[in-house]
């Protein structure tokens, strides 16, 4: 069998899950979309089975998550793309996002099996989706006259919060608090670098994403996030070894010349796998437990590694691509990307789960 594996640490996934609670003595929808940034949506509800609730982008995620048993709230953060999903957002006790004019409507014409929860989301300056400052109170008053709801949220999205020296988050929520003045709901305004960074920041809920994995969100050190641990370790094996002398090329291209002997180990992983292409000669592995570098271009389902020194490594030696050694925001930063981006970009790579 093929050794790249990722492994998933649930026991660490509460633990962050748990500092968000602890950080903000707030409620908390674990968010749980694009399959768990690619952890795995059902096996991580399923570990925090005594969370708030979930959040996922849309509503065939959340029915995944409801046939596999789980009966806490969920909300689809991106709302309903047709009003025939009311139906079902009623009937599988969803909550959902409301964002636009047509929305509101649809909800107030639906004959449904019981009113559901909405989440009012307010465009504070992200302009990506949601309701005009000015145009929020008289939303608001509409999805509260309407007999097909049963609660609100009021809920907005920071842009620029892991960028904690940028005033944009503060104006979001200069802009947040006068649109919602005298509105008597519950506020959804911390993301992760919200949680992590911004205690200003009004929440009744909050909605962990990135460091639900254990990834922090911000460029620069910030301290809640050095308690963060990573959940998941993609890990390989060596499946050769070639001594080279000075001189010789490795991989496709060219690209890397070894300056001197070298022993190079090649590993079961690639770009098939979703370990990026991108990434140059120097990008850090472990190998062993002991550090040391990627040489040449990622093929589709190999990559070379330098073992020069590394006396013990042979074939079957474990390396980690990434995980507590080697931190996926290394390896993002290295591939020009963000971590959230590697995680939800593997595939083929089995998943193992340590309880």
């Amino acid at each position: 069998m093929r050794p790249a594996q990722a492994v998933i640490n649930l026991a660490a996934l509460k633990h962050n899950y748990l500092l968000a609670k602890q950080l903000t003595q707030a409620k908390a929808l674990a968010v749980v979309k694009a399959d768990a940034y690619g952890h795995g949506s059902i096996r991580c509800a399923q570990a925090l089975h005594e969370a708030d609730g979930f959040a996922v982008a849309f509503l065939e995620e959340a029915l995944v998550l409801r046939a596999a048993g789980v009966t806490q709230p969920i909300l689809l953060l991106e709302g309903f793309f047709v009003k025939d999903e009311l139906a079902l957002i009623a009937e599988y006790d969803l909550w959902t996002a409301v964002h636009s004019a047509w929305q509101l409507e649809a909800i107030n014409q639906a004959q449904l099996s019981r009113p559901i929860q909405c989440w009012l989301k307010m465009d504070s300056g992200m302009h990506r989706m949601g309701f005009a400052p000015e145009e929020y109170k008289k939303a608001w008053q509409a999805l509260n006259a309407s007999p097909n709801v049963s609660n609100i949220v009021l809920m907005t999205h920071l842009s620029q919060a892991d960028e904690v020296e940028q005033p944009r988050t503060k104006e979001q929520l200069i802009t947040f608090n006068a649109a919602r003045a005298g509105l008597n709901s519950a506020v959804s305004m911390r993301n992760s670098p919200g949680i992590l960074a911004w205690p200003e920041l009004p929440s009744d809920w909050v909605r962990p994403g990135i460091m639900l994995y254990g990834c922090s969100p911000f460029e620069e050190p910030q301290a809640p996030a050095n308690a963060l641990i990573p959940v998941m370790t993609l890990a390989s094996q060596i499946i050769g070894v070639r001594e080279l002398a000075a001189g010789e090329p490795v991989g496709y291209g060219a690209r890397y010349i070894t300056p001197s002997s070298t022993r190079v180990g090649i590993v079961a992983m690639g770009y098939a796998d979703g370990y990026p292409r991108q990434v140059d000669s120097g990008t850090p592995v472990a190998v062993c437990g002991q550090l040391t570098k990627i040489i040449g271009r990622v093929s589709m389902d190999m990559l070379a590694v330098d073992i020069t020194t590394i006396a013990e490594a042979t074939l079957g030696s474990p390396v980690e691509l990434w995980g507590k050694q080697v931190s996926a925001e290394v390896i993002a930063r290295a591939a020009n990307t963000i971590s959230y981006q590697l995680f939800c970009n593997l595939k083929r790579v089995p998943r193992y789960y340590l309880e």
